[in-house]
């Protein structure tokens, strides 16, 4: 008489979503570096902090005028460098009407595609410029023979691109829509205050929510991950903390920019579920997997694959801002 063997318990992530990928996962904190010394600095924190957050090597704002080459093969060497230990650093280049950005590109994933993050687009201006910068990497991917797309992440700064938005989402290879506030403010001649610029305006403005809710919208309907704008703040923790708290809870962004070390730890904790809801979390996913992901009864309330998917959201979302985790939800869905 033959014996079964026994079936594997199901990942949540090949059963919670038949219809379509799950959203990338990837850190909830981008950290920008514009020079050498800033980017080994963030290469250090990370080191110590662990994946929690992306390096992006700017070359947008970073790069010394004429000397835009330099600056990209500088960054290429760090990403392919020893100091490079989760394969967690990007790259932003210059934006489609500067003469640079072909050359940032092509030296950035030539010489360090295979460890390259992410690339990411300023400025632009609708979706044929974001669809112009894809089918330039994927031929300088092609060319170098790699064996993998680059996700590029676009920021959303300009009119036409959030005119555009849904339309860019809607690309392959689109892996964040990020909101550029400083300069989407700026496009507006002066309409919309300086105030806008930081909190509580920018969260308060009704044409800075409109951008932020579209964005979002766009983004969640395509299997995008929704990054939120610089906070200005650079010693108060607890000021960069509530602005990632209501980026996350308010607007539904799931990453936020950092541009000054000290805001990393702030970004996370204001990212990062409540502690009771990472328990109960961890109990009902735990829970579904042993009944293969049908209905279950947790504390007097039925839980089906619909609230599955939320209660796993939050799992990722604590993994992802460094939450410790009960050892069988590690063992069990996190390598």
């Amino acid at each position: 008489m033959s014996t079964a063997s026994p079936r594997s318990p199901l990942h949540p992530d090949a059963v919670l979503y038949p219809e379509g990928s799950p959203l990338p996962r990837i850190p909830v904190v981008e950290h920008f570096a514009g020079n050498e010394k800033t980017m080994r600095k963030a290469l250090a924190l990370q080191t110590e902090r662990g994946a929690v957050f992306d390096i992006t090597c700017d070359c947008e704002d970073g790069a010394p005028a004429g000397a835009e080459r330099d600056h990209a093969e500088m960054i290429a060497a760090l990403i392919m460098s020893a100091d490079n230990r989760f394969n967690r650093v990007g790259a932003r280049i210059h934006d489609i009407t500067h003469n640079a950005w072909r050359t940032d590109l092509e030296q950035i994933v030539g010489l360090a595609g295979t460890r390259l993050a992410y690339l990411v687009l300023p400025k632009a201006r609708g979706a044929s410029d974001v669809e112009r910068v894809i089918a330039s990497l994927r031929e300088v991917e092609a060319r170098g023979g790699l064996m993998r797309e680059i996700p590029l992440h676009v920021l959303i700064e300009t009119h036409g691109a959030l005119h555009q938005v849904w339309d860019i989402a809607a690309l392959p290879g689109v892996e964040t829509l990020d909101f550029g506030l400083m300069d989407f403010v700026s496009a507006h001649h002066g309409a919309i205050g300086s105030a806008a610029m930081r909190s509580p305006g920018q969260f308060e403005h009704p044409l800075i929510i409109d951008a932020k809710t579209r964005i979002v919208s766009a983004a969640l309907a395509h299997g995008v991950v929704p990054s939120h704008n610089v906070c200005t703040e650079l010693a108060d923790g607890k000021v960069i903390e509530m602005d990632a708290r209501r980026a996350r809870n308010e607007f539904g962004f799931l990453r936020m920019w950092s541009i000054h070390p000290n805001q990393i730890e702030s970004i996370l904790q204001g990212m990062q579920p409540a502690a009771a809801e990472v328990g109960s979390a961890s109990e009902i996913i735990l829970a579904a997997q042993d009944a293969d992901w049908g209905p279950i009864r947790h504390q007097d309330r039925l839980h089906d694959r619909a609230s599955y998917r939320y209660y796993w959201n939050v799992l990722k979302r604590a993994h992802a801002t460094g939450i410790t985790l009960q050892d069988a939800v590690l063992n069990r869905f996190f390598d």
